[in-house]
């Protein structure tokens, strides 16, 4: 059998997949994982958690699906953009991983605001200056935590980490690069002078490599812990953003990708660069191509949050009903009306990154009253993140782009009620995918592209097919208009509050 392994390194789960070359899924596993806030705006995890995921989800896909590690002929990587590890000179972990989603670094923001010009860093970059940059993470470590500071000997991202303990090799993908800061677009390498703002050495940051080269190979150690064969070939790997748009099949310009995970995702393929501070620029997976994106802080992770803070008085209920604690609430919401009778939530639970780009924002829950139930506070949770999507439209269109079709992946698209909300609040048909697991597809492809077992890229799409269209219900659509206002300005109305 010629199989291919992907590794989604997830913020709330880890998840294999084995591939059957050329078109089956043959098993998937997962496990859970903590996202911890100990401060204020703070997002942090533990690397030994992904680490130990991936020691326990390789046995697992192994006996599930009969195979031998020999027949796993590739394996690639993926997972959430940029977490920031931090490996001392011994390669040990330093402090728990700063996620993609962090907003401790407002000053460090400020600062850097302070020292270089915006509009020439956004055109040597290709991002803005913005809490997403690794450069202001690190700066925010120096200041607060100087000790750990000194130690540090090398930094990558989550999926790169894996790898170095897959094979001892290191190296960071390329857009960890790009979206910490350190890539001049123009020349697309390293710049030495934007690692220089991060107030590290050069030599810190692993040589960039673009996403299905091979960074190494399955060492004794790997092998011992996990269970694959020693000389299996890794690729670096790929944002998870990026592996599920390239499984959906958004290559063409007009296609774009909601993805739901643990943050909330929206992304669209281009062949011209057209740096925008609003959003992010990425590579996309295709060579020759790019994926401007958006990415909230939160997403799934403030659901669950929501669900373990305040609604864990009926998983009972649900358990009863034989429905998950998700499902359930889905329920509960599905019969409330549009607009929740006057709820409106912004959902900036840690601060918020596109199109905003404020982590002094903060969640809020408006227009509360003892009419409202569970039900209410659950829908105008799902609508405020529809608003958010509906806001990065909004900018992709002033930016220039068009979309055109909206497809919808990864574990919240399993929600019916969710994925109509979003419809009725674009007033456009979203398509829900069938086979669609989610990133890991699109790592284990492009482990496959990296080891030389195909060079179709579009050929991922045999694993998706086109479920459930959903329509948009119109009259719904009249009513979101004048509640998508209300989110806008109830942003605008507390933000000068919160600074």
């Amino acid at each position: 059998m010629t199989m291919v392994l992907g590794l989604d390194i997830g913020t709330t789960s880890t998840i294999g997949i084995l591939l059957r070359l050329p078109d089956e899924i043959l098993v998937t596993a997962s496990r859970s994982v903590s996202l911890r806030s100990p401060d204020i705006g703070w997002a942090e995890e533990d690397p030994a958690d992904w680490w130990a995921n991936v020691c326990s989800i390789i046995p697992e896909l192994l006996e599930k699906s009969g195979a031998k590690a020999s027949d796993i002929r590739a394996i690639g990587t993926t997972g959430m953009l940029p977490a920031v590890v931090l490996l001392d000179e011994n390669g040990a972990v330093i402090r728990p991983s700063i996620q993609q989603s962090d907003g401790r670094c407002g000053a460090e923001v400020a600062d850097l605001k302070a020292e270089y010009d915006e509009a020439a860093f956004l055109a040597k970059a290709g991002n803005g200056i913005n809490q997403q940059l690794v450069t202001a993470k690190l700066r925010w470590i120096e200041r607060h935590e100087p000790d750990n500071f000194k130690r540090i000997a090398t930094v990558l991202g989550s999926y790169d980490y894996i790898n170095y303990r897959l094979t001892g090799a290191l190296a960071v993908e390329q857009n960890w690069a790009l979206e910490a800061g350190f890539v001049d677009v123009t020349r697309h390498e390293i710049d030495d002078g934007l690692v220089a703002l991060a107030h590290i050495p050069r030599s810190v940051i692993p040589p960039k490599r673009v996403s299905h080269a091979i960074t190494g190979h399955i060492d004794e150690k790997g092998a011992l812990e996990t269970g694959l064969a020693i000389g299996t070939p890794v690729v670096v790997g790929a944002a998870d953003m990026i592996a599920s748009a390239l499984g959906a099949g958004v290559v063409d310009a007009g296609d774009v990708l909601l993805k739901f995970g643990g943050a909330v995702d929206i992304l669209t393929a281009t062949d011209v660069v057209r740096p925008d501070a609003r959003l992010f620029l990425d590579y996309h997976l295709v060579p020759g191509l790019f994926m401007p994106n958006g990415c909230m802080s939160t997403g799934g992770s403030a659901l669950n949050w929501f669900i373990e803070t305040f609604a864990g008085g009926e998983k009972e209920a649900a358990k009863a009903a034989g429905l998950t604690i998700h499902q359930h609430l889905d329920g509960m919401a599905d019969k409330k009306s549009a607009g929740a009778d006057g709820l409106t939530i912004l959902p900036y639970l840690l601060g918020e990154k596109t199109p905003i780009h404020d982590p002094a924002a903060r969640g809020v829950v408006e227009g509360l009253t003892l009419s409202h139930d569970l039900g209410h506070i659950w829908r105008a949770l799902l609508e405020s993140y529809a608003y958010a999507i509906r806001h990065h439209i909004e900018v992709l269109i002033d930016m220039g782009h068009r979309p055109k079709r909206y497809f919808v992946s990864d574990g919240g698209a399993q929600s019916r009620i969710w994925m109509q909300i979003v419809a009725d609040v674009l007033e456009a048909p979203v398509q829900r995918l069938s086979g669609h697991p989610g990133s890991c597809i699109g790592a284990a492809w492009t482990a496959a592209i990296g080891a030389g077992l195909t060079d179709d890229w579009r050929g991922i799409t045999r694993f998706v097919t086109f479920a459930e269209q959903l329509q948009p219900n119109w009259e719904n659509g009249v009513h979101y208009r004048k509640a998508y206002r209300r989110y806008r300005d109830l942003y605008g109305q507390l933000s000068p509050l919160w600074q």
